[in-house]
């Protein structure tokens, strides 16, 4: 298991992931590829170099520097690379989770439903190479992270866009009104017709708002308020969105 399954809550489940484009890793190891390449050449030159004295000291200089260039440069491309590897944005079906580190990890990260949009910013030369930057707002319009140079920026706004509109369906779907329930002076009434619509409709109301069925079982009620102290506790509903809900569940027991 990898460190950002680590991350994961349960129920909690991966919808997309992308990485930075590789012109980033590019720009960030330019120098490093610079001086190895200077001790290449620097390498041909020493082996050039004939005789002892002035010749023969010049050649064990350009011997050291040529060691250090060369060794210093793969070393910090080392690093350079497993920095790249590790720099990654994460789409699951709660939040958004950007990570970045090789041995001390930091994670930012964004409920879904405190995103307002993405916004893209792509040059013509993103376009033609496929990288772009993606600024994440709030419902304030201010950006709270940006994903630099993210290989498939539009690929990943639709992500972000298509897993909050099921975050939101979700969270709506769970606290519909529950269906009406026949009257006792309706049942008692011998009306044949009447009792034939309630049990035809009765199974298409039952399978349309299943969470408010359930939520008149104590045991249901219960595990509902756990589930909405968690999420209160998170962030993702405010503490007078959960007394409301509180209540309504309280009301219907």
């Amino acid at each position: 298991m990898g460190y950002t399954e680590e991350l994961l809550s349960e129920g909690e489940r991966i919808v997309a992931r992308q990485k930075q484009h590789w012109f980033v890793f590019v720009a960030g190891a330019r120098f490093t590829i610079l001086a190895v390449i200077i001790a290449v050449i620097l390498a041909i030159l020493s082996s050039g170099i004939q005789g002892d004295g002035a010749p023969g000291a010049l050649r064990t200089l350009l011997n050291w520097i040529t060691l250090i260039l060369f060794f210093g440069g793969l070393a910090v491309l080392g690093w350079t690379t497993l920095r790249y590897l590790n720099q990654e944005y994460v789409l699951t079906n709660r939040r958004v989770i950007q990570l970045q580190g090789v041995l001390n990890k930091t994670t930012l990260d964004s409920g879904l439903e405190k995103i307002n949009d993405a916004a893209l910013s792509q040059s013509i030369f993103g376009r033609m190479f496929g990288f772009g930057d993606l600024e994440i707002l709030t419902a304030s319009d201010s950006a709270i992270s940006k994903f630099h140079m993210i290989i498939d920026p539009i690929g990943f706004k639709k992500a972000i866009l298509n897993a909050k509109h099921e975050y939101d369906t979700d969270m709506a779907g769970g606290f519909r009104p529950a269906p009406p329930i026949r009257d006792e002076a309706s049942a008692g009434s011998g009306d044949t017709t009447a009792d034939a619509t309630v049990a035809m409709a009765a199974p298409e109301a039952t399978a349309a708002t299943p969470a408010a069925t359930r939520a008149t079982d104590p045991d249901d009620v219960a595990r509902t308020l756990t589930t909405l102290a968690d999420l209160r506790d998170r962030g993702a509903i405010s503490a007078e969105e959960y007394e409301a809900k509180k209540a309504d569940l309280l009301g219907r027991l």
